[in-house]
């Protein structure tokens, strides 16, 4: 195999909701693989512990930065700060999120304007920031997480699934947009990988009635996200655009 192909030196990679989980995996993936990373979460004890962690043992920059993606300014600031410490985001990753589960007719105005800012807003806002100098150099990359719950349903995941469907939709048009420029817009929808989120609003009994419905019969773990993540960051990807990539354990592959 050659290497190059997944080599990221030089490259500097954006990495929202990075201090644990899928976005700290992400991370360090990309590190690994030569890139200099921002990553941000709302939490700086969170941060400076992941930073370190990414960065052990690799000649790297890894900076952080506590933003709250619900507050548009604070979005915005993240765009213009890492790219004064930084001088260049190469790779968007638009990874942070979360849910908050309600029936349809639970659903409060609240709840719902808060993930659509966190899910979608916010990642259509970082793209719109950081996409002016990718033009620039004539290479971008932009991945979205949506997620299995973006192409199926589930009961009480109404804003959820509604804001990962539309990030589908967001990297079809954008792809559109950007490809004369040589950036590519993608999504990757990650299936029951056992992160923080997950872990605190399901029970045990639905913990393990979502491993039953995946073909392999267990969870996901972050570093299993790592190599589709860094094929689209990558050269590997290049030829790649406007798509979804489902790595769901074959959770979608079920009908009955």
């Amino acid at each position: 195999m050659n290497n190059q192909l997944f080599d990221l030196s030089g490259r500097t990679a954006l990495i929202t909701g990075g201090g644990r989980g899928l976005g700290k995996a992400m991370a360090r993936a990309f590190a690994q693989a030569g890139a200099n990373i921002m990553i941000s979460s709302r939490t700086e004890e969170e941060l400076r512990a992941a930073a370190a962690e990414i960065s052990e043992g690799l000649d790297v920059r890894v900076e952080w930065m506590a933003v709250d993606m619900v507050e548009r300014e604070q979005a915005d600031r993240l765009v213009s700060e890492t790219l004064s410490r930084l001088g260049r985001v190469d790779i968007l990753v638009n990874n942070a999120g979360s849910n908050i589960p309600q029936p349809i007719d639970e659903v409060s105005d609240e709840a719902w304007d808060r993930i659509v800012e966190l899910n979608l807003s916010s990642c259509m806002r970082l793209t719109r920031g950081l996409v002016p100098q990718m033009k620039q150099r004539k290479w971008g990359r932009v991945i979205h997480i949506s997620s299995v719950l973006g192409l199926g349903g589930k009961e009480a995941r109404n804003a959820y699934c509604s804001t990962k469907a539309a990030l589908v939709g967001l990297a079809r048009a954008s792809a559109l947009d950007l490809g004369p420029h040589n950036i590519t817009v993608n999504c990757i929808a990650p299936g029951p990988f056992l992160t923080e989120l997950p872990g605190k609003i399901l029970t045990d009994e639905q913990k393990k009635a979502f491993a039953e419905k995946a073909a392999l019969g267990r969870w996901g773990r972050p570093e299993e996200l790592a190599g589709p993540a860094l094929m689209l960051a990558s050269e590997a990807g290049s030829y790649v655009t406007g798509t979804t990539i489902l790595v769901d354990g074959g959770v979608l592959a079920r009908t009955l």
